[in-house]
């Protein structure tokens, strides 16, 4: 599990570990290591160190003395280094170290800094560490805005200048990096959109402090983590024991969305899916999913509604539900259960026109986009989406219930627990449908016993590798691979789901 902390545990950390350190400790161990990454870096660019130019944005603080101490040792190196020093002071002890290794550094100027980074092959970004809040002052946020011209690769040195090392706030001009170098832990802004889409790669430097940390704010699973949570049949399992999952989706309206869930289902390993919906959608699942035992409901009739549907250990319910009447008794009677229940898409939005349907004591998992999310909580859809990781741990805490809140992050929020961060996935996933597939994911995993925060953790790392899958088209470049997108294509909602057991035999 990949961990991430706030800018105020970290500080913690570090006070307690410079303690038993000699001065300076913790800052030449970061130095040293963004050199190191950089020396990497410029070995792949120009073939050598020798000879290649460096580019050092410094702050007036720690962050700058940690850039341009790195920037002495690759000086030593024979990199040609000069730095714009943005601050109305530069850390002394640092830029004496610069420029007794040769180095080079001026006061910042537009027309200069312009000039400097049109030429350098790469670009350390130490304007602002993780004590920056806030939008970028002057010139801080026209170096920030400079760097989207630069020639070479940009280096955010452990967070990028803008984003809030807590949260991943973005609040006006921040460098968009192509690798941060973080020091110690990660930062929890460095894996939640929109931080996460400016830190590009990130590369962890270890300086000890891991003995000091304390639980983290953010987590985010790795495969063998989903591997380890994930339900694996026995040689005594049957279709019962391996879950079965009820799904009230679809409408006479919408009936893709019952396809597309009870599909999500059905390949994501469900003991038995059990289908109930009106005529029309049950007729689509039963031709495409012959798998799938189905009722017809109605809806007119609320009482002993889910009865002929027979016994399930989790629902699935929402996706093309509709909004209306019916679609309100159908939502009553399924939340009514005493038995896990997913509530997607049109069941969100009877929920926020009706929360007493959430009073239940049976767990409830919500996976809102944004603007369901916004109905929910009565917050514009622009301030979530501005601040994605405080809204998900509100919103569990305000429902009672563990909320998945996809987008171009998804995150998992339970009250007392991390906040999980999704690493998988392609922004193709951004095609109608796919939430429905997700949906269908997570009820099998709720069905076969997993609690909602491991279901609807495992369920969006699974979805988000089908997809990557799909969209590269096979399992030989679905995995891995880094964060570029060539080599993928458009896919859409039932590509994902039928990728679903190759992502989970690369598990």
């Amino acid at each position: 599990m990949r961990t991430a902390y706030t800018s105020d545990q970290i500080r913690t950390a570090e006070t307690a570990l410079m303690a038993g350190l000699p001065e300076g400790t913790l800052m030449s161990r970061a130095a040293a290591g963004l050199a190191m990454v950089c020396a990497n870096l410029l070995q792949g660019v120009r073939g050598r160190v020798y000879g290649s130019h460096v580019a050092l944005l410094a702050g007036g603080g720690d962050n700058g003395g940690d850039t341009l101490y790195a920037g002495a040792r690759l000086a030593s190196r024979g990199a040609r280094v000069e730095a714009v020093l943005a601050g109305s002071r530069a850390h002394e002890g640092g830029l004496a170290a610069l420029l007794a290794a040769g180095g080079r550094a001026g006061r910042f100027d537009a027309a200069r800094a312009g000039d400097l980074l049109a030429r350098a092959d790469v670009v350390l970004d130490g304007l602002v560490g993780i004590g920056g809040g806030g939008a970028l002052r002057e010139p801080y946020g026209t170096l920030a805005e400079l760097t989207a011209g630069a020639a070479g690769l940009v280096v955010a040195v452990d967070v990028p200048s803008g984003v809030d090392a807590s949260s991943g706030r973005v609040e006006g001009p921040a460098v968009r990096a192509h690798l941060t170098v973080t020091f110690g832990a990660y930062k929890a802004g460095l894996l939640v959109d929109p931080g996460a889409s400016h830190a590009g790669s990130v590369e962890l430097v270890d300086i000890g402090l891991g003995p000091h940390l304390p639980d983290p704010e953010v987590a985010a699973p790795t495969g063998d983590d989903v591997a380890g949570l994930l339900p694996r049949p026995g040689a005594e399992s049957d279709k019962y024991r391996r879950g079965v999952v009820g799904i009230a989706a679809g409408s006479d309206t919408y009936t893709g969305a019952a396809v597309l869930s009870a599909g999500g289902a059905v390949r994501a390993g469900a003991g038995m899916v059990r289908f109930a919906s009106t005529a029309e959608p049950v007729r689509l699942v039963r031709a495409r999913w012959p798998e799938a035992v189905t009722t017809v409901l109605d809806p007119s009739a609320p009482e002993g509604l889910l009865d002929e549907v027979g016994r399930v250990q989790a629902w699935v319910l929402g996706p093309g539900l509709g909004t209306g009447p019916e679609a309100h008794a159908v939502a009553r009677a399924v939340l009514a259960a005493d038995v896990p229940v997913l509530v997607d898409a049109d069941g969100l939005t009877l929920v926020a026109k009706d929360r007493t349907l959430l009073r239940r004591t049976a767990p409830t998992v919500l996976t809102p986009h944004a603007g369901e999310l916004s109905r929910l909580l009565g917050v514009p859809r622009e301030r979530i989406e501005a601040g994605r990781l405080d809204h998900v741990r509100r919103a569990a805490a305000e429902l009672g219930a563990t909320v998945l809140l996809k987008g171009s992050t998804t995150l998992v929020a339970e009250e007392h627990r991390p906040v999980r961060v999704n690493t998988t996935g392609t922004p193709w996933l951004a095609t109608g449908g796919t939430g429905d597939v997700l949906s269908g994911i997570t009820g099998a995993l709720l069905a076969a016993g997993l609690s909602g925060y491991d279901a609807a953790s495992c369920a969006a790392y699974v979805h988000g590798l089908a997809a990557r899958i799909a969209a590269r088209g096979g399992a030989a470049a679905g995995y891995g691979g880094g964060d570029g997108r060539r080599g993928e294509a458009p896919i859409a909602a039932l590509d994902v789901a039928e990728a679903i057991p190759e992502a989970l035999r690369m598990l």
